[in-house]
């Protein structure tokens, strides 16, 4: 029997057995848990570790893709490519923003502007999203930079694709430009979200807008291996990316160029298009800017400078642009008044430099007067009489027939550039609708002589004028060298077949304007009811131009090899009071503002013609003196290209 002592010392033995066994049992179960997570992590788990173990060793990144470049009809490129340096950080990889900053400053030595600069854009975005601290590095700031990347935690050089306009402002109104990707792109782009990157440029106006898919490109994709600071030691891997589109303009640089020289330092624009085959050759607003200054952010003060230009640098005159046409419509409202026999040929009216109606007295612009006037003659000397008494007999909305047909009042390229304007061209209908008003037999006068409701752009009247150049046919205007090419002399005698199989019985005038724009029978319709109206038109123009008294007699060319005919247009901005009228200041004694726009209309050459223009100058007063000397110096050129042209349309026909 145990004494009570020795029971004490059993139950005290068996207590520490106990928790022996419950400590060693907890022992064994954290061992065989570390135990089965080690197994866990090495065995079962072990493929998705060692990704996230390369994933810190190996870096993935998206370049911007590769933009397609825009080139001249003789494949010179007009808008291209370049490498460009940058510096990236992403905030949130970065310990000590400020301090980064501050080092990079040190570094690359910008001021402190800039400094507080990329602070505050850095607090406006997304911590994840990627901080472009510079857009353009020089190759030692680049190359500095990467002997820095050591103690630069966060700091991501980067070589990328820059935009390159070689030509300058020659092109920005054809072309426009392209700048850093917006909100507002990626909201309305599907192809922009896709391939966005941080530093990507997109189309913001022009053509670099209008074909942005084609352009665009699709991404590069690049692994690399990094070390401890992530600076890449080894490059593992490159998926290129597919260029973008390249585009051929039916522009002749040169052309271009020569047309910027031509206008200098003056407001206006120059167009000039084949009569055949509707391809542009030259289209020239001035004055233009660099569209090379949008590339990486523009000076505030530089596009302070450009806004306020008093002649409008950002204002595209050859399609958005709307002038009052003056007496280059004249051509157009004779075929108009022939057309509808209102008039005949060898019909005379009088000018005595004004005549009165309804109490309103309407000047001519030769003060004492032209005296009996043919057709043909007031064509040549621009005689307002005449022509006021041909648009009386004519009636606006026969004419508003005819202009349509020719294309005013219409979008020339508008497929190509939304910012087009139509422009207006008058009738009793039009005027009801948008005015609410009754029309008026005045109207109808001054409508005759391109002034008054009537608006068009420079464009819409070298269409005009090729139309009338190439017999009186429909052309379909073009900018881009496109898988359709017309041959011009196949297209040419297209046009003469129809003239010779013109039956007058035939023709009726008696069609709608809705029904001749959707009549798609002829791919060249013919515009005329009498081809031998257009015969008429063509040779008043050539009298214009190169016989004593005709309004551009100064500026003819008599070899026939240049030689062109054309038609001057004075295009009032204000209405001339009776005292001014008298003054008959000179154009310098006019302030700016108040001075004409001065017009030219041409074809040429004029036995076998092929090309077509119109020249504005703004503010330039008389056509003849300012804007067809103009056209002098311009033809020449354009018919020295010409052959060079039709070796390059040869070669495009053959691989076709």
């Amino acid at each position: 029997m145990l004494d009570s002592g020795g029971d004490t010392r059993f139950r005290k033995l068996g207590t520490i057995n106990r928790r022996m066994f419950i400590f060693s049992a907890a022992k064994a179960v954290v061992l065989f848990g570390i135990v089965g997570r080690l197994f866990s992590l090495q065995i079962n788990e072990s493929k998705k570790y060692l990704t996230l173990s390369d994933k810190n060793r190996l870096r993935e990144s998206r370049l911007p893709p590769v933009r397609g470049e825009f080139k001249d009809y003789f494949e010179k490129t007009v808008a291209g490519n370049l490498r460009v340096y940058q510096l990236h950080v992403v905030p949130e990889q970065v310990e000590d923003f400020k301090n980064l900053i501050i080092r990079l400053k040190d570094i690359l030595g910008f001021d402190n502007r800039k400094l507080a600069g990329l602070i505050k854009k850095k607090n406006q975005q997304k911590p994840w999203e990627t901080l472009v601290v510079s857009e353009n590095l020089s190759w030692d700031e680049f190359s500095k930079i990467n002997f820095y990347l050591h103690e630069l935690a966060g700091a991501k050089p980067v070589m990328t694709v820059g935009r390159s306009y070689p030509y300058k402002g020659s092109f920005t109104h054809i072309l426009g430009y392209v700048a850093q990707v917006s909100e507002k792109d990626l909201i309305n782009n599907e192809i922009i979200r896709q391939r966005n990157v941080p530093g990507l440029r997109v189309g913001k106006s022009g053509l670099e807008k209008t074909f942005e898919n084609e352009l665009i490109g699709t991404n590069s994709i690049q692994r690399f291996e990094v070390n401890a600071y992530g600076k890449k030691i080894n490059q593992i891997d490159h998926q290129e990316g597919i260029k973008g589109k390249s585009i051929r303009l039916t522009i002749d640089s040169e052309v271009q160029e020569y047309t910027k020289e031509l206008l200098s330092d003056r407001a206006g624009s120059i167009s000039v298009m084949d009569i055949y085959t509707g391809e542009i050759i030259a289209m020239n607003s001035s004055p233009t800017f660099d569209p090379n200054l949008f590339l990486y952010g523009i000076d505030n003060n530089k596009w302070s400078e450009i806004k306020k230009d008093p002649k409008k640098p950002l204002l595209n005159k050859t399609l958005s642009g709307l002038y009052s046409p003056g007496s280059t419509i004249k051509p157009l409202v004779a075929f108009s008044a022939l057309e509808h026999d209102a008039i005949r040929p060898d019909m005379k009216v009088k000018c005595s430099g004004k005549i009165e109606m309804y109490g309103h007295t309407y000047h001519c612009w030769k003060k004492k007067g032209h005296g009996y006037m043919s057709l043909k003659n007031a064509i040549k000397q621009s005689c307002d009489i005449y022509f006021y008494e041909a648009s009386r007999l004519l009636g606006v909305d026969r004419l508003n027939f005819t202009a349509n047909k020719f294309g005013l009042g219409k979008k020339v390229l508008g497929d190509y550039f939304p910012n087009e304007k139509s422009g207006v061209f008058p009738s009793t209908k039009w005027k009801k609708q948008a005015i609410g008003q009754n029309w008026y037999l005045g109207e109808t006068f001054i409508t005759g002589i391109g002034q008054g409701y009537v608006q068009t752009n420079p464009l819409q009247l070298c269409l005009m004028t090729a139309q009338l150049a190439n017999g009186g046919h429909k052309i379909y205007p073009k900018i881009i060298v496109d898988d359709k090419i017309e041959n011009a002399e196949k297209v040419k005698n297209k046009m003469l077949k129809q003239i010779e199989n013109y039956n007058a019985e035939e023709q009726d005038l008696i069609i709608t304007a809705e029904e001749f724009a959707t009549d798609k029978t002829n791919e060249h319709s013919p515009l005329y009811r009498n081809p031998e109206n257009v015969k008429f038109v063509l040779d008043a123009m050539f009298r214009s131009t190169n016989e004593l008294y005709g309004t551009s007699f100064s500026s003819r060319i008599e070899d026939p090899k240049y030689q062109f005919a054309g038609k001057t247009g004075t295009s009032q901005v204000k209405r001339i009071t009776e005292e001014e009228r008298e003054l008959d200041l000179d154009i310098s004694l006019i302030p700016y503002k108040q001075r004409d726009h001065a017009w030219f209309i041409a074809f040429g050459p004029y036995k076998n013609p092929r090309y077509a223009m119109s020249i504005l100058v703004e503010h330039g007063g008389s056509g003849g003196k300012t804007a067809a000397p103009i056209a002098k110096k311009l033809f020449k050129k354009v018919i020295d290209r010409h052959e060079l042209r039709e070796k390059y349309k040869s070669k495009d026909t053959t691989s076709v």
